[in-house]
């Protein structure tokens, strides 16, 4: 595998892409009232994100994506009503275009009531390589902390699947904690999302609290209350954006 060729490859795709969202913010400035004032803010908000992932993969940085999403929850958690209302739209249009443009809905699995198979399983299919060279068996797995994970510039991909610590460390079922280790629906689901894990209780090995097993299930309830107005928003929240700022911030972490 030649990583730098790989990641030259990513750099101009993602510059393009960088690009294209800079020409369309320009051009919703040309669009009236609340509506194009509306959609040049989103495109800021991508055009900003893909400046930081050219930014990255230029100096071979990690980069978080998930924990941005996180922390911009109560921003961006619709409510179950908004959920049934994109359900149908985007029902309307897989309909309507078929197989000539693939669309996607997935339902947030805060509404779920049962964790996802976050990636199929920990290090059962999926083998991420950042713009560093460092393997990941989840995009978003260097946010956990306590792991170290191998990089493809120092070992073979062979033996970063097989015996890396790192790949097999939430493998099979012995690292569960209960109500997973008991639980029928095990093989199912693994347990959820590591970092989900992580991110709500401070254990990723933790049952994912989108499951209304987990003991920290309430997280996730009060969360989806606030998003349908069962319990107040919290009060002018500012968005965190995904910059070069924000990204070194929690990268580096707290100082002293």
């Amino acid at each position: 595998m030649d990583i730098d060729a790989v990641r030259e490859k990513s750099l101009a795709r993602y510059k393009q892409e960088r690009d294209w969202f800079a020409l369309l913010r320009d051009a919703t400035k040309l669009l009236p009232g609340e509506e194009g004032r509306l959609q040049e803010k989103l495109l800021t908000i991508l055009l900003d994100s893909k400046e930081t992932v050219v930014d990255c993969v230029e100096n071979e940085k990690p980069f978080i994506a998930g924990y941005f999403v996180y922390l911009n929850r109560d921003r961006l958690l619709p409510t179950r009503e908004q959920l049934d209302r994109a359900r149908v739209v985007a029902t309307r249009y897989q309909e309507q275009f078929g197989e000539k443009m693939r669309i996607l809905y997935a339902i947030p699995d805060y509404y779920e009531g049962r964790p996802k198979a976050c990636m199929s399983g920990w290090g059962s299919i999926f083998l991420t390589v950042a713009p560093d060279g460092v393997a990941l068996p989840c995009q978003a797995a260097r946010q956990l902390p306590g792991m170290e994970f191998p990089s493809v510039r120092e070992k073979s991909v062979e033996w970063i699947w097989r015996h890396s610590p790192a790949f097999n460390h939430f493998r099979g079922f012995d690292w569960m904690k209960e109500p997973c280790r008991s639980c029928p629906e095990r093989e199912k689901d693994f347990g959820g999302c590591r970092c989900q894990a992580y991110l709500l209780t401070g254990d990723a090995a933790n049952a994912d609290p989108v499951c209304d097993k987990s003991p920290a299930h309430d997280v996730v309830v009060a969360a989806t209350n606030r998003a349908g107005g069962q319990e107040e928003r919290t009060a002018k929240v500012e968005f965190v954006y995904r910059n070069a700022k924000n990204s070194k911030s929690i990268a580096l972490g707290p100082k002293g």
